[in-house]
């Protein structure tokens, strides 16, 4: 067995697999990508330079956005690529392996969590369901609808200047109140209408609108673990959703299928010392 280091560089590892994956779906992207097979499971791997890859480089490259931006996106791809044809468990980018006999390792080490994933997520895919929500939007609808910020406006029009101003405060904190509780209402219902189909569920952090470059502020971040033959159906579920739900000034983002991060547990990218 080779236990010294790989003179053609370290080795960089994107997903593994039990059955032969098929390279030719990412040879486009990965420079000369190959598998190793160990103990029933293939590892989907290629060889990456130092330069770039190993401890002291990392960590360098890392702090430059668009090294990551190029790389990430390299790596997204393979997987998915890969994906095509096989369930797969997907690793975090930049989990890198100083020789096969540590990778090896890694995966005698972890076999029964490995194989209990891919039982798990076999014939399925993972969905990401975001909701945004226009405030503006949301309360020009509520002034139209709630009967309280309805009447208020009427005892606007007919007082004078002075208790005109006290009624508009008192106004704009009811419908402040009104707008953060249909916020709930809204939220709620979408979620509890998404889950219906999907076997696994995963709530994520709200991303603020410096990461989503997006005006809207973001009110669900979730995951979706949904059988294939199911999908359909699950999609159909945003479809009607966002038909109640566009003109009341949340936006619904439906994106899929991704590798299926949210679902399992793969080692966080670092280097592995053999």
């Amino acid at each position: 067995m080779n236990t010294k280091k790989a003179k053609e560089g370290l080795i960089y590892l994107y997903c593994i697999t039990d059955k032969v994956p098929k390279l030719k779906e990412i040879e486009n992207l990965v420079d000369k990508p190959y598998f190793i097979y160990h103990q029933s499971l293939y590892a989907i791997v290629n060889k990456v330079k130092e330069s770039e890859f190993d401890e002291e480089n990392l960590k360098r490259n890392l702090a430059d956005l668009e090294w990551i931006k190029a790389k990430a996106s390299i790596h997204e791809k393979a997987i998915e690529g890969i994906m095509k044809d096989a369930c797969v468990i997907p690793f975090k980018f930049a989990t890198i392996f100083n020789t096969e006999d540590n990778l090896k390792a890694m995966l005698s080490q972890h076999l029964k969590e490995f194989k209990a994933l891919l039982i798990k997520l076999e014939d399925k895919e993972e969905w990401g369901v975001k909701i945004y929500c226009n405030s503006e939007k949301l309360k020009e609808n509520l002034i139209q609808e709630d009967e309280q910020l309805l009447n208020i406006d009427k005892e606007i029009n007919s007082s004078a200047p002075g208790k005109a101003y006290l009624l508009k405060k008192k106004k704009e904190e009811l419908l402040n109140i009104a707008a953060n509780k249909k916020l709930n209402e809204y939220g709620q219902v979408s979620f509890d209408r998404l889950k219906e189909k999907p076997t696994g569920v995963r709530i994520n952090k709200l991303l603020p609108k410096e990461v989503t470059e997006r005006n809207d502020e973001m009110i669900l971040n979730s995951a979706f673990l949904i059988n294939k033959d199911k999908v359909g159906d699950f999609l159909n579920i945003v479809e009607d959703i966002r038909a109640k739900y566009t003109d009341k000034g949340l936006f619904f983002d439906c994106t899929g299928p991704w590798p299926p991060y949210n679902f399992c547990n793969p080692k966080k990218g670092k280097i592995h010392n053999g």
